[in-house]
């Protein structure tokens, strides 16, 4: 909620630094649950390569897609864990399938579309990570990918 509120009053580039500021803090919790802190690396690292690429390949973009690119991951990762969370009771077979879409839903959206693959797929390709993602993402566009499979999904 603090975010959504953040988010109503938050001028150029606001979003993106509260957004990283949280998961930077998170992150750095040594009292947090592991797979919180993780969970919260990504972030961070997702956001640093965000911000690095719009630096390099759209120097002309505005700090408000970063915004926008920022709160959309925001809101990519809670629909993950909650979609995880609510489908924890179900065979592992669906849970993996809940994986899956999120996964793809990030992979087949890229904003860059970034030919270091090492990079690009460093979470993605590491299957001993909970957030298996592409960090060149269109956050936004993700979302809403994300969003129409898991329909599907659970129809």
């Amino acid at each position: 909620m603090l975010l959504a509120a953040t988010t109503m009053t938050a001028g150029a580039q606001e979003i993106y630094t509260e957004v990283k500021r949280m998961a930077q803090t998170n992150a750095d919790n040594s009292n947090a649950d592991p797979l919180v802190r993780k969970i919260n690396k990504f972030k961070v690292d997702a956001l640093n390569y965000m911000a690095i690429k719009m630096r390099e390949q759209m120097p002309d973009s505005t700090a408000e897609l970063l915004d926008k690119e920022a709160l959309s991951l925001h809101i990519f990762i809670n629909n993950y864990t909650n979609a995880l969370v609510a489908n924890a009771q179900q065979p592992a077979a669906h849970v993996q399938r809940v994986i899956r879409v999120f996964m793809d839903a990030s992979y087949s959206n890229p904003l860059f579309n970034d030919d270091d693959k090492e990079v690009v797929l460093s979470y993605f390709n590491d299957g001993n990570n909970m957030t298996r993602f592409s960090l060149d993402t269109d956050w936004r566009r993700a979302v809403l990918a994300a969003e129409e499979a898991m329909k599907k999904l659970n129809n």
